[in-house]
């Protein structure tokens, strides 16, 4: 039975306000960037608690909403965190890297070490639900679950990017020691593990920039008569 429909909650802007706000938008976006330099200051929960509300807002595949947000603070859970992430990444680099994709990866400067996930007030470790188990035994697939989770993971970046903090998509390969150490069920599969916090002070970040509109979009517009 379909859902009872509700008016839209939108309200038209006037002209020149849709320009204003996409370009404050788009200024504010440029200044994010990954940052793997952390302060170990605290960061209040309810900061990250709203913007995993925020990420929860994102459209999913027959809405079923299919992520998990398990947040970490014990000490003790980021150290073992951090030793099994360097634990793969170690052996990525070494041995399961191809040399292209080493060579990708030297201008941002990184290697298996991954200090951030112990210095970081927060670790958002962001699970895809693959299905959903019901009372009874009963499993409830979920749909399109990379592009839901893939789409809230970036509502989450820009909440914390607005809020004031930084943070880092953090993947290191393969990821299952997550489901170990945090105790999480065999639908969930580790997506993103997000350190969340402030920018160390003088911290850095690789000179890089990104690719101009030309080469990035392509536009199909009707020619005029």
């Amino acid at each position: 039975m379909p859902a009872p429909r509700i008016p839209l909650d939108f309200e038209r802007l006037p002209d020149g306000e849709p320009l204003r706000r996409a370009r404050l938008v788009f200024e504010s976006a440029l200044r994010r960037r990954s940052v793997r330099e952390f302060s170990p200051d605290p960061v209040p929960r309810e900061l990250v608690e709203l913007a995993i509300r925020t990420a929860a807002t994102a459209p999913s595949g027959a809405n079923r909403q299919p992520w998990k947000f398990v947040v970490v603070s014990d000490p003790a859970l980021k150290r073992e965190i951090r030793a099994g992430a360097e634990a793969e990444e170690k052996e990525g680099y070494e041995n399961r890297m191809s040399a292209e994709w080493l060579a990708a990866l030297e201008p941002l400067g990184t290697d298996w070490r991954k200090p951030f996930l112990e210095t970081a007030p927060w670790l958002v470790i962001v699970f895809a639900e693959l299905w959903e188990n019901l009372p009874g035994g009963i499993k409830v697939k979920n749909y399109y679950v990379k592009e839901s989770v893939g789409i809230a993971c970036g509502l989450f970046i820009a909440a914390l990017h607005g809020m004031g903090l930084v943070t880092l998509t953090h993947t290191p390969s393969p990821m299952a020691f997550l489901n170990r150490i945090l105790a999480r069920p065999e639908n969930e599969k580790p997506y993103i593990l997000f350190p969340v916090g402030y920018p160390a002070e003088g911290a850095t970040v690789p000179a890089i920039g990104k690719k101009e509109l030309a080469e990035i979009s392509v536009w199909l517009e009707k020619s005029e008569p």
